[in-house]
C-alpha cells in the first residue's frame, strides 16, 4: 500500500476531495516523523507502536575479508504491532489457506 492508495481509499470511504485526503495523510505522516525526530514514541491503538532506540558502537567483521570493524552509533525505528494487529493478521492467514 503506497501514500497514494491510502488517500484513494479515504477520498473514497470518507467522502472528501482527493486533495483534502491527501492533506491529512501528509500531515499525519509529518506528525508521526517530528515525533519520532525528536525521540518520542508513537502508539496507535490497535495498531502497534514506533520507537526510536539507540545502538551504541560497537566491534563487527566485514563477512568477505573478515577484517575487524568498528560499527559507529546510531538510532534505528523499530515498530512492535500490537495484539490485535498480530491477531488479525494470523487469522486473515488461516483463512485463506
Amino acid at each position: 500500500m503506497t501514500k497514494a492508495d491510502l488517500v484513494d481509499l479515504i477520498y473514497e470511504r470518507v467522502g472528501s476531495s482527493k486533495k483534502e485526503a491527501c492533506e491529512v495523510v501528509e500531515e499525519v505522516f509529518k506528525i508521526i516523523e517530528d515525533s519520532l525526530r525528536q525521540g518520542g514514541k508513537v502508539k496507535i491503538s490497535g495498531f502497534g507502536s514506533f520507537t526510536v532506540n539507540h545502538k551504541h558502537a560497537r566491534r563487527g567483521r566485514n563477512p568477505q575479508t573478515g577484517i575487524t570493524i568498528i560499527i559507529d552509533s546510531r538510532r534505528v525505528l523499530s515498530f512492535k504491532p500490537s495484539q490485535v494487529l498480530k491477531h488479525l493478521v494470523a487469522d486473515g492467514a488461516k483463512r485463506t489457506v
